[in-house]
């Protein structure tokens, strides 16, 4: 017997964060914890199997902060650091675990990480160096276990980048752009969680308006707002301002499919 997954939000910020380093605004020096916001990232349960969406400088600490004792593969959205550049420390889970994680991305992406941590991949390779297992997807649908994960292809500005669906729940991150033939995977979810940057139009996000009128599209049950930025406001007055049976994420939230 199958079940639905759940998902947890690790991190709902942007690539700097909130707060932001030396900035003074009412979002930054908030004392409301669901102001503080690590890079975007998400961690799936999912019929037995911990799956993580991305791993961006905030790995440790949100692993850390969540107590992950293991984690059976990574999925990347795509390329840019504050997605990917925490991949060196899944050496803790090697070396508690004695085995490799596997990581899905497009093969765009694998590129990228073979450049960027070369170590990994070299034909004389340091002791102790992290060990990952690198699985080339597309648009195509993939199984990590008994679990048919269907990717969903956006745009970041023109850079195509993957969000993705589990079950009755959908995740996208960084995009500002879906084509319409990708709209229709997604519908049908119970679950959808977006990215919105903030409420003015930016070139490589959806702003908060744009993210809401493609919820409206969509018309999942229930909608999470992620990758906010401090210019996005309060989390508080997020939840004021939101149409119903929307909500801004924060990190550590847990939601059931």
């Amino acid at each position: 017997m199958t079940s639905q997954p759940s998902i947890t939000l690790l991190g709902t910020g942007t690539s700097l964060g909130v707060p932001i380093i030396g900035c003074q605004c009412k979002v930054c020096t908030s004392s409301d914890p669901r102001d503080n916001r690590l890079r975007s990232s998400a961690l799936i349960k999912w019929n037995g199997q911990t799956l993580l969406i991305d791993a961006g400088p905030d790995f440790r600490q949100q692993m850390l902060r969540a107590d992950i004792t293991s984690l059976d593969s990574i999925l990347l959205t795509h390329e840019h650091k504050d997605h990917v550049s925490g991949l060196d420390d899944i050496r803790a889970l090697n070396f508690l675990h004695k085995k490799a994680i596997d990581i899905y991305s497009e093969k765009r992406v694998q590129d990228s990480i073979r450049k960027d941590f070369a170590y990994v991949f070299a034909l004389i390779q340091y002791p102790g160096i992290p060990q990952m297992i690198l699985h080339s997807i597309d648009i195509e649908n993939f199984n990590i276990g008994i679990n048919t994960i269907i990717p969903i292809r956006a745009y970041h500005y023109k850079l195509p980048i993957l969000g993705f669906r589990f079950g009755d729940i959908t995740y996208i991150t960084d995009a500002s752009s879906i084509p319409e033939k990708e709209i229709e995977k997604i519908k049908g979810s119970g679950t959808l969680i977006i990215n919105a940057l903030r409420w003015d139009v930016h070139m490589s996000h959806f702003s908060i308006k744009e993210a809401i009128k493609l919820i409206e599209t969509i018309s999942p049950k229930k909608a999470y707002l992620t990758h906010l930025s401090h210019q996005a406001g309060l989390h508080a007055d997020l939840l004021k301002k939101l149409p119903d049976r929307i909500e801004p994420g924060y990190d550590g939230l847990t939601i059931c499919g």
